[in-house]
């Protein structure tokens, strides 16, 4: 199971930081940037929606992010296990909304990144999305 994990960071561009997960809040003044090489060994902050399962299960993992009106903050919502994609987008919206609802904030428009697989027999799979920030 473990090198499900592993596999799925390495997909992800990942496998080569010393992650530390960070709650989901996006400070403000940062700015969404396409993928970037790290190096070996950098301190990386993230948020991550991460689901593991055994054979023929089908698992999913997203996050859904959303700035506040004016930019102030962003807001990041995870979701994750037994899911398939129409369900985790319909979670996902669900939790970003509620998140921005207790805070009083009012958001702009909704980003998702979803990834699902059906876990082939015999194996354990793995699936991974990460918000990486770059300090």
């Amino acid at each position: 199971m473990m090198n499900a994990f592993d596999n799925a960071l390495i997909k992800a561009g990942i496998a080569q930081c010393n992650l530390f997960i960070v709650s989901s809040i996006i400070p403000p003044k940062c700015k969404e940037r396409r993928w970037k090489r790290l190096e070996v060994g950098t301190l990386t902050p993230a948020i991550l929606a991460k689901a593991v399962g055994g054979p023929g299960e089908t698992i999913g993992a997203g996050l859904a992010w959303a700035w506040e009106k004016g930019g102030r903050m962003g807001l990041v919502a995870e979701v994750y296990g037994n899911y398939d994609r129409k369900a985790l987008n319909t979670a996902l919206e669900a939790r970003i909304k509620e998140m921005a609802e207790v805070r009083k904030v009012e958001i702009d428009e909704i980003r998702t990144r979803i990834e699902v697989m059906k876990v082939p027999q015999g194996k354990f799979g793995c699936v991974l999305v990460a918000l990486v920030f770059i300090l």
